[in-house]
């Protein structure tokens, strides 16, 4: 679904290192759960991987969307771990735990009176790679060593 910023903010990140990398991007737009199947009818004879931009919609159908993903064998990445946890590849994003201490402290600090103007503005600053490697195998893949090493969660 790319109706909201964020997600036409994150396509767009997605689309600037791909180009980089000599990658083609082809974004396919989902903006309702119906339109997830016929998505990937698509995806099986186009593409080499996805890549899942994550919002509300796909959030709330990752299950849907993991299980048509290892269908079509395709490996698929996330930003975040969340969708690895239920059988997703990998999945390169911003800590959620971090990021949501750091919302609690914005609370409590415009609870105690300081106003909101006054307080800066912040980037995540701790960033997580999971690897499903039950997925990897499934997609008949061998994730490099290299890879793994680096990962913060290695999930077997």
């Amino acid at each position: 679904m790319l109706g909201t910023a964020d997600a036409v903010l994150e396509l767009g990140n997605v689309q600037t290192t791909a180009q980089t990398l000599g990658l083609t991007v082809t974004p396919l737009e989902i903006r309702r759960a119906k339109d997830i199947a016929p998505t990937f009818t698509v995806l099986k004879t186009q593409a080499d991987a996805l890549y899942v931009v994550a919002d509300a919609l796909t959030n709330a159908n990752r299950t849907t969307i993991i299980a048509l993903a290892l269908g079509a064998r395709l490996p698929t990445m996330f930003n975040e771990r969340e969708f690895i946890q239920v059988g997703g590849l990998m999945s390169y994003g911003a800590n959620n735990t971090e990021r949501f201490r750091r919302a609690a402290d914005y609370v409590d600090k415009v609870l105690r009176g300081t106003k909101p103007g006054d307080i800066p503005v912040e980037q995540p600053t701790k960033f997580d790679l999971t690897v499903n490697l039950t997925t990897a195998k499934a997609l008949g893949l061998e994730i490099p060593p290299a890879l793994l090493a680096r990962a913060d969660e290695v999930i077997e």
